[in-house]
């Protein structure tokens, strides 16, 4: 422990954490030039090749020229994601409409049976069959 002094160790976990970073900063890139719907192929191939052959440079010249549109396209990921639960949320919680419920059903399987239309057996029968 004499060899590597306090401060080198410092130095070594700032590296690291700043290759993390930076490595963090990259993935981010590459998944946001793939999310663009605006960018043609053409331009997507052109940013990852430019950030695999000068990764530092590619990266930063990214982050500068389009880093406004990162968050935007963040933003507006966010908003459909949660527009798309919302109304899933909608959906479930009122039913197929083209599917009546099972309340529908017996509320209609009472009425013909009041009618006389269902004697007492087909109604317990039906009964059984929608409830089970």
């Amino acid at each position: 422990m004499d060899d590597y002094p306090l401060l080198d160790v410092f130095l070594t976990m700032l590296f690291l954490f700043l290759w993390v970073m930076w490595f963090f900063l990259l993935f981010r890139v590459v998944t946001d030039v793939f999310r663009d719907d605006e960018m043609s192929g053409w331009g997507k191939a052109g940013w990852v090749i430019f950030c695999i052959l000068l990764p530092f440079l590619g990266v930063l010249a990214y982050v500068v020229v389009r880093g406004r549109g990162m968050g935007q396209r963040d933003v507006k990921q966010a908003q459909e994601r949660e527009a798309a639960f919302k109304d899933y949320i909608r959906k479930t919680a009122a039913g197929d409409p083209e599917q009546p419920s099972n309340v529908d059903e017996l509320s209609r399987l009472a009425e013909l049976h009041r009618s006389g239309a269902l004697s007492d057996e087909e109604f317990g029968r039906a009964k059984t069959k929608l409830l089970a």
